[in-house]
């Protein structure tokens, strides 16, 4: 009881810390899709070959010194990461031995990090939580905790922070290429939610990269002629 009453009052003077800066927490999930939608494994042909993906690092040869300019940019505003326990795995296997892209290696090896899994009991890679209990509700305290808490892949994990509202802010990068199979982002089961485009650019190589907010439910018309 002593131990739960002490993490909740930690969070309250943590997120009436960050008010008092004028700090708003916020979870972010980045996200880097084909235009057809498909997520997995941009980064290596070995990253992820689960249902026999065969075009593992998909990326690479569309990145750009100017996109990955903004990418690490935007990583290095993240306070703490949240993953599911796939990507996670991939994360921790590349990170801590990265030799290159320096700075977002130190920023993800250094950053506080939570992962969502079932399976999980050890973690390893440096500064690491597990997280216990309920789901939204120790999202919800993560997210009191720190300023920005960001989301990277987890493609599971994404539907159920979408599912209990608590995504702030979606970026996708979109890159110029159809790969017809792969898992995707928001696939069958993804949660009907409106958005607002807050920013967008276009790269050298054909990425463009889009930032929205939750909008609440989805808005409908009628576009029949009448008459």
């Amino acid at each position: 009881m002593a131990t739960s009453l002490n993490l909740g009052l930690q969070t309250l003077f943590m997120g009436l810390l960050l008010s008092a800066r004028g700090i708003m927490s916020q979870l972010i999930v980045s996200e880097m899709v084909s235009l057809d939608g498909v997520m997995q494994a941009p980064g290596g042909p070995e990253e992820d070959t689960e249902g026999g993906f065969k075009h593992g690092g998909w990326q690479a040869p569309l990145l750009d010194e100017e996109s990955l300019s903004l990418i690490t940019r935007d990583i290095g505003r993240m306070d703490a990461l949240l993953l599911g326990r796939k990507t996670y795995d991939i994360f921790a296997a590349y990170w801590p031995k990265a030799t290159t892209n320096k700075e977002i290696a130190d920023k993800l090896n250094n950053a506080p990090k939570y992962v969502a899994s079932r399976s999980r009991r050890r973690l390893e890679w440096n500064n690491s939580t597990l997280i216990q209990g309920d789901l939204s509700k120790e999202v919800a305290r993560i997210k009191q905790e720190h300023g920005e808490v960001h989301v990277i892949g987890s493609g599971n994990l994404v539907q159920t922070l979408l599912r209990h509202d608590l995504v702030d802010r979606l970026n996708l990068w979109i890159y110029p290429l159809l790969l017809g199979t792969g898992k995707r982002l928001f696939g069958e089961g993804t949660v009907p939610t409106g958005l607002r485009l807050t920013s967008s650019q276009a790269f050298p190589k054909g990425a463009i990269h889009l930032a929205y907010e939750r909008a609440g439910k989805p808005k409908h018309g009628d576009l029949s002629v009448k008459g």
